[in-house]
C-alpha cells in the first residue's frame, strides 16, 4: 500500500510539473500594463536568451506570450512590467479568440542586431530612438559615415537614422546658429570628412552616404528614420549630381535648373516635391509641414493610427500595435509629411487629424523595408536646441514611443518570412 501511495504522489507531482511547464507568461500591452516601454526590452531579452516569443497582434494591445520561467518572471518584476500566468488550459481559449477576430500570432525568434547612425559625439538623449533603446535596455551599436561608406551596414538587421541632414545644408540651421560654436565646429568637421573621403563638397559626400544607406535597404535591411532624416534623405537622393546648396555654405552657386533636374525615381517615399535652397528658411522642401505657432492645447498636431488586417497585412499591423489609436502630436524639424507628395505605393499608418498630412509611413524597397516617423520627440511637443532631455521614467506608457519600439521588434520575425 505504501508503494502504491508513493507512486500516486509521484504521479501527481510529475503531472503538476508537466502542467506547469505548459503554462505561459502573458505580458499584456493594453491600458493595464504598468510599463509598456520596458515590456519591449523584456521581450527582446527573452528572445536573446534563445526562447521564442509570440507577438499577439491586436490582442490586448499587442501582447507578448512566452513560456513560463522563473527568470522571466524575475525580469518582468525588476522592470516593473506587468504580466499574467496563463495556465495550459487557457492557451487554446486565447488562440481561438485570435483566430476568430482581426488578430494574429507572430513568432519572434531572432534577435535583430541594431545600429544607430549617429555622430560619435552625440549623447543618447539627443535622439528619441537612442533614448528609448537605453531606457528599455535594448542593446545597439553606433555607426557613422566611415562605417557606412566602408560597407559595414550589411552586418546589421536594423538601422535607425539620427535626425541627420543628408543634403549637405548643415541642417538648415544657418540663419539661427551660423555664429554658434557648435555650428562652426560641425561645419568644419563635415568639410574635413568630405575631403578625407575624396569629395570637394559636403553635399557630394553626404549624397554618397545616402546612397549607401539605400543600397543597404535594397539588399534586405530594415530602415527606420525620424525627423529631418526622413525628408532630407529623399531630397539628397533626388538631387544627386545637382548643386542645391547655397553659396553661403559651400561657396558655389545653386544650379538654377535644380528643381527641374530632380530625379524622383531615386527616392524612398516622396515624389514631385519642391526643394527650398534658401539658407535662411528652415525647411528642405515642401515634404514637411511645420507650423510651430500651433499651441499644444489645440491638438491640431495629433495623429490617428489606422487599423490593418493582422492576418493579411501583418507588417503594418505590427508597426501600429498600441493601446490607443489617437496619439498626441509633436513637432520636429520635420513635423509631418505632406500627403500630396507621398508616393502611391507607400502605406500611410498614421495620419494627422486634419487629413492632409501624415505622421507615420512605411514602404518596401528591393528586399528591405523603411519606416519614416515625423517629429523629434513623442513626449516633447516643441523640442528646442539645448533643451533638457526627456525623462522616460515619467512616460513609460508613451504610445508615441511605442511606435518606435514596434519597429525594433519587427525584424525579430525571421527575415525570410518578412520579404516580399
Amino acid at each position: 500500500m505504501k508503494k502504491i501511495a508513493a507512486y500516486i504522489i509521484l504521479f501527481i507531482f510529475i503531472t503538476s510539473v508537466l502542467a506547469a511547464a505548459d503554462d505561459k507568461i502573458l505580458i499584456y500591452m493594453d491600458d493595464n500594463q504598468s510599463n509598456h516601454l520596458k515590456a519591449y526590452g523584456v521581450a527582446y531579452w527573452i528572445i536573446a536568451q534563445g526562447q521564442n516569443v509570440e507577438w499577439l497582434l491586436n490582442y490586448r494591445g499587442g501582447s507578448f506570450l512566452t513560456d513560463d520561467r522563473s527568470d522571466i518572471r524575475k525580469k518582468c518584476s525588476l522592470n516593473e512590467v506587468a504580466y499574467e500566468i496563463i495556465p495550459a488550459g487557457g492557451i487554446p481559449v486565447i488562440y481561438q479568440e485570435i483566430d476568430n477576430n482581426n488578430m494574429e500570432k507572430i513568432l519572434l525568434e531572432k534577435v535583430p542586431l541594431i545600429a544607430v547612425y549617429t555622430p560619435p559625439d552625440k549623447e543618447p538623449w539627443d535622439d528619441a530612438v537612442t533614448m528609448v533603446l537605453t531606457f528599455a535596455e535594448i542593446p545597439y551599436e553606433k555607426v557613422w559615415d566611415k562605417e557606412v561608406i566602408s560597407g559595414r551596414l550589411s552586418k546589421y538587421d536594423w538601422l535607425h537614422l539620427h535626425h541627420e541632414d543628408f543634403t549637405g545644408q548643415m541642417g538648415k540651421f544657418y540663419s539661427s546658429f551660423r555664429n554658434a560654436p557648435w555650428y562652426i565646429n560641425e561645419s568644419s568637421r563635415l568639410k574635413a570628412m568630405a575631403k578625407e573621403f575624396g569629395y570637394i563638397r559636403v553635399q557630394e559626400y553626404k549624397n554618397a552616404v545616402a546612397k549607401k544607406i539605400k543600397e543597404y535597404v535594397i539588399s534586405g535591411g530594415f530602415l527606420f528614420a525620424m525627423c529631418a532624416a526622413t525628408d532630407s534623405m529623399d531630397v539628397a537622393l533626388a538631387s544627386e549630381g545637382i548643386d542645391i546648396v547655397a553659396p553661403e555654405l559651400d561657396g558655389t552657386p545653386v544650379d538654377p535648373q535644380a528643381q527641374e533636374k530632380l530625379d524622383f525615381s531615386k527616392t524612398f517615399a516622396f515624389t514631385n516635391f519642391k526643394i527650398i535652397t534658401n539658407p535662411y528658411i528652415y525647411e528642405f522642401s515642401d515634404i514637411d509641414v511645420s507650423n510651430y505657432n500651433i499651441p499644444e492645447s489645440s491638438h491640431k498636431e495629433d495623429f490617428v493610427l489606422f487599423d490593418f488586417s493582422a492576418k493579411y497585412d501583418p507588417i503594418p499591423a505590427m508597426l501600429t500595435q498600441n493601446h490607443v489609436h489617437h496619439i498626441n502630436g509633436f513637432f520636429g524639424q520635420t513635423t509631418s509629411f505632406n500627403n500630396a507628395v507621398i508616393k502611391d505605393n507607400i502605406i500611410i499608418m498614421g495620419e494627422v487629424v486634419d487629413n492632409t498630412r501624415s505622421k507615420y509611413i512605411h514602404g518596401n524597397m528591393g528586399k528591405g523595408t523603411f519606416t519614416f516617423y515625423a517629429g523629434h520627440d513623442p513626449e516633447d511637443y516643441s523640442h528646442k536646441v539645448g533643451e533638457s532631455p526627456t525623462n522616460l521614467a515619467l512616460h513609460k506608457n508613451s504610445p508615441g514611443y511605442r511606435l518606435i519600439l514596434n519597429n525594433i521588434l519587427f525584424p525579430a520575425e525571421k527575415k525570410k518570412k518578412m520579404k516580399t
